[in-house]
């Protein structure tokens, strides 16, 4: 293990991150928002919140929890699961193709180059029609076993570049989006608390590299380079019918 990174830290973030991918996966049902309470979520997390932005995510997830939440709070919190992750009722797709993607459509070249990704690492989507590559979840879970074999400052560049080109080029607006259409307080707060804790994750690998982190339109264009304009043609006597 990198003395860049310990490996009780890891540890404790690929924790984090295994834990924000099983909030984004599934229906919440009573049990689990008893468990969150217990715990203390998401003052139990790994990552400390650092700065006011961060205090005000941490804040505000922790303000979302329901108490005991009754069957009409629990079919709430289903109906805003269904439009975000099932139906896109919110336009809020946690597939990074759907943001990235020139005509907005899944299932593009994101998906493709994350499956090469994990490929790389040993792993591999289990159903990708159900749940496609560049799917939130299986993008922190990613992240989550990066963390884990994170033997050195190149094992670290690589997972900064991940976050860099992939996670959070579209994780910003799929917070906000989510925030601003969603019916219950949890999605919203878990939405920018997702985003804040990658944020910081980034922010923690840059600190450990001593390496500045690029500007997001940097990376934009160098993911996504803009086609060159093609010159107009010019009209040759001769070389067509003219009128």
């Amino acid at each position: 293990m990198s003395l860049l990174l310990s490996l009780e830290m890891a540890e404790a973030l690929a924790d984090d991150a295994e834990a924000l991918a099983t909030l984004h996966d599934r229906e919440l049902n009573a049990e689990l928002l008893a468990a969150l309470r217990d715990i203390n979520f998401p003052r139990n997390l790994g990552l400390l919140p650092s700065g006011e932005q961060a205090e005000g995510a941490w804040r505000l997830m922790a303000a979302a929890l329901p108490p005991e939440p009754d069957p009409l709070t629990l079919d709430q919190l289903a109906v805003d699961y269904a439009a975000i992750y099932l139906t896109g009722a919110y336009g809020a797709s946690p597939c990074e193709s759907v943001w990235t993607d020139d005509d907005h459509l899944a299932c593009q070249k994101s998906m493709f180059a994350l499956r090469s990704i994990y490929a790389a690492a040993g792993l591999a989507a289990q159903d990708w029609r159900r749940r496609p590559d560049d799917h939130l979840v299986l993008q922190l879970l990613y992240i989550a076993h990066a963390l884990r074999q994170t033997e050195g400052a190149d094992a670290l560049r690589r997972l900064a570049a991940v976050l860099d080109e992939h996670l959070l080029l579209w994780l910003p607006d799929f917070a906000e989006r989510v925030a601003s259409r969603c019916e219950t307080p949890f999605y919203a707060a878990l939405a920018r608390l997702t985003f804040v804790w990658c944020e910081q994750l980034r922010d923690l690998l840059a600190e450990q590299l001593g390496e500045a982190r690029p500007a997001r339109r940097d990376v934009e264009a160098r993911v996504r380079p803009q086609p060159a304009e093609s010159a107009p043609l010019a009209y040759m006597p001769g070389a067509a019918q003219s009128w």
